[in-house]
């Protein structure tokens, strides 16, 4: 396969963090081979069960380390680091509680005579090999998501972290064999992205769960074997509507963490913001001004606000979208300004066009659109013409209001007077139309990663009717 060796560096200075071996091909096959031998011996749950207690135990003991090497590796502002770290604890401790929960149901019988006498039920029954193939943005906390419902559930998993913040998932499996798990029930790979593709080929995975760029996650799902299962999170432009009558004041905090927060770098970052035509001058003015009051820089500090991109040609890729909606009519409230190789204060465009990569693509940087609009109706309808369809936010004092926002548009979620980065680990989460596939969450991904299995008897004697 490859020699060569991966060189992880930080996001922020470009220094390097610490050299790693890429995969063999020879140590690929074994770990699969073990892993296909391992999904027909499931542990036993109270083994599983012991093993999760130790892990949010040892989550929450190493919860600074982590926050640190999530800072270092990933350019996460460490407030922020702090919360995923502390989450990945919460993600863990909601995963033994679904333990504790049947998935199954039961087949009412009866309904004809010849149903009477049967009793029927289901069990889910773990799906098989998983392959998590996860993202930069929380190397910590995605992989909580993709790989614990597997190990809850007795899914063996192959993970494949980003390439760019490797090392948060090698920490997390070397806790996770500390607490007792099998290492041929969990294993971390660390391949390029051309291997990545043939592997998820594979037809011995049962399941694909991929984060990242649409482009790619929709490839990979027209490869995969027949009968695979798949999941996929992508993003969108997490549209956000301020009423007539929103509280401006009040959720300014709520809209620019939702904007800012990691660099904008989050599925669901608030993209586009839509004002109502009476109140659009104001609000352009507020947000504008509390954006320009938050600080950017080393990520490491705990007085940043907003950290750097992933890579300098990200950041340079969201300035020649902003130039290009510039040059097209855009008007310019904030304009980032670099302070370093891959680091971009907030900006703020007013009014870019339609029909540019600012508005229509999904940025993944700390850049946002503001746009008026004159009646929720017809913005409702054009919104709906998006091939995105995820969070999307509703800022109104109406409740009629923001319930025919919740009914009439496209989205899988909608939040009213929060921003669109809002989420817990035990809520659904995932989008439709270019947005992903499946549902995820910790609870809603025991279903994923599992599959009904019915039982049905019949009683020759007196039995249920």
């Amino acid at each position: 396969m490859l020699t060569d060796r991966l060189e992880v560096t930080s996001a922020f200075t470009g220094a390097l963090l610490e050299t790693l071996e890429y995969t063999k091909a020879s140590q690929l096959e074994e770990l699969l081979q073990a892993a296909q031998k391992a999904q027909h011996k499931v542990l036993p749950r109270h083994q599983r069960l012991d093993i999760l207690e130790k892990l949010a135990r040892g989550l929450e003991e190493e919860s600074e380390a982590f926050a640190q090497l999530i800072a270092q590796e990933g350019g996460k502002p460490l407030r922020d680091a702090r919360v995923e770290a502390q989450r990945a604890v919460s993600g863990v401790r909601t995963a033994i509680a679904g333990l504790y929960q049947g998935l199954g149901r039961e087949i009412p019988m009866g309904l004809t005579p010849s149903s009477s006498h049967h009793l029927a039920f289901t069990r889910r029954k773990p799906l098989g090999l998983v392959l998590a193939i996860s993202a930069f943005n929380h190397p910590l906390n995605l992989l909580i998501h993709q790989l614990i419902p597997g190990v809850a559930v007795g899914c063996p998993v192959i993970v494949k972290p980003s390439l760019k913040t490797p090392l948060s998932a090698l920490k997390l499996m070397a806790l996770l064999y500390a607490c007792g798990l099998p290492p041929e029930y969990a294993a971390c790979i660390l391949v390029p992205d051309e291997i990545t593709s043939q592997l998820a080929a594979d037809p011995r995975f049962q399941l694909v769960s991929f984060i990242g760029s649409a482009q790619v996650g929709w490839k990979l799902r027209q490869n995969l074997a027949p009968g695979t299962h798949c999941l996929l999170e992508h993003g969108g432009t997490a549209p956000c509507i301020i009423a007539a009558d929103a509280r401006v004041d009040e959720h300014l905090p709520s809209l620019l963490r939702g904007a800012y927060y990691h660099a904008g770098q989050v599925c669901v970052s608030i993209q586009n913001i839509f004002i109502h035509q009476s109140r659009y001058e104001d609000f352009a003015a507020r947000f504008t001004q509390a954006a320009k009051a938050l600080k950017t820089g080393d990520p490491l500090n705990v007085e940043t606000d907003v950290g750097p991109m992933i890579r300098e040609s990200e950041r340079r890729r969201v300035q020649q979208w902003t130039q290009d909606a510039l040059a097209h009519g855009a008007k310019a409230y904030l304009l980032g300004e670099e302070s370093g190789p891959s680091t971009l204060s907030p900006i703020i465009l007013g009014q870019a066009p339609k029909a540019s990569a600012y508005f229509q693509n999904e940025i993944f940087g700390p850049a946002v659109g503001l746009y008026s609009y004159q009646s929720e109706e017809s913005l409702f309808q054009e919104l709906n013409q998006s091939r995105f369809a995820f969070q999307a936010a509703f800022f109104t004092q109406d409740l009629d209001k923001a319930l025919a926002f919740s009914e009439q548009l496209e989205a899988s979620t909608v939040l009213v007077n929060e921003h669109t980065a809002f989420r817990t680990d035990w809520m659904p989460f995932g989008g439709y139309k270019e947005s992903g596939l499946g549902v995820g969450g910790i609870l809603d991904s025991f279903k994923e990663y599992t599959r009904e299995k019915l039982t049905l008897l019949r009683s020759t004697g007196v039995g249920p009717v």
